[in-house]
C-alpha cells in the first residue's frame, strides 16, 4: 500500500467519527480526481459540481463502511463518483424522454384541438352559407329552434303562426339544409 493510500485510509477512519478537519483534508486530496471523473461522464460542469457534492456527502455519511481489503480509498471514492454520475445520466435521459413524450402528447392535443376548431368553424361557416339558401320564414324558424333552443310551440308563439306551420317550415328548411350540406 502506498503512503498516500495509508494517509487517505486514516483520514476516512477519522471522517467516520465525524472529524470535519479530516473530511476537509480528504476532500482536498481527492476532490479534483472525483470532479474529473464525474465531468468525463457527464460532460457538464454544473451537473458535475452537483454530483461531486453528492459524492462527498455520501463519503461523509458512509466513511465507516470503507473496507481497505476491497480496495484503496481513491478507488472507493471514484467508484461512488462513477455510480453517481451514471445515475445522473440515466435520470436525465429518463427525464428528457418523459418530457419529450409529454411534449409530443401536449402538442398532439393542441394540434387536435386546433384541427377540431378549424373543422367546427368551417362547418359553421358552411351551415351559415346553407341557411342563406332557405326562405326567410324557414331560416327564422330553424334558427329559433336549433340555434336559440326554443320549442316548436315557443317558435310558433314568437312568429305568431300556427304550430303546424312552424313544423312544416322547419321540416322543409332542414331538408334544404341537408341537401345543401350534403352537396359538398
Amino acid at each position: 500500500m502506498t503512503a498516500e493510500a495509508e494517509q487517505l485510509e486514516r483520514l476516512l477512519a477519522l471522517v467516520a467519527t465525524g472529524d470535519r478537519d479530516a473530511f476537509a483534508t480528504f476532500y482536498d486530496r481527492t476532490g479534483s480526481r472525483v470532479y474529473g471523473m464525474v465531468l468525463r461522464v457527464l460532460r457538464d460542469p454544473g451537473y458535475s459540481e452537483d454530483v461531486t457534492q453528492e459524492v462527498f456527502l455520501q463519503v461523509w455519511r458512509d466513511a465507516g463502511r470503507f473496507d481497505a481489503r476491497q480496495g484503496s480509498p481513491v478507488s472507493w471514492v471514484l467508484t461512488i463518483a462513477h455510480r453517481r454520475a451514471v445515475d445522473r445520466v440515466r435520470s436525465e435521459t429518463s427525464t428528457s424522454a418523459r418530457e419529450s413524450r409529454y411534449g409530443m402528447r401536449e402538442l398532439a392535443e393542441v394540434v387536435a384541438g386546433v384541427d377540431d376548431e378549424v373543422v367546427a368553424r368551417d362547418a359553421g361557416d358552411r351551415a351559415r352559407e346553407c341557411l342563406g339558401t332557405l326562405t326567410e320564414l324557414q331560416s327564422e324558424a330553424v334558427c329559433l329552434a336549433y340555434y336559440e333552443g326554443f320549442t316548436y310551440r315557443e317558435v310558433a308563439d314568437r312568429l305568431a303562426v300556427a304550430l303546424p306551420t312552424v313544423k312544416s317550415r322547419i321540416r322543409d328548411g332542414l331538408k334544404r339544409l341537408r341537401g345543401c350540406l350534403g352537396s359538398e
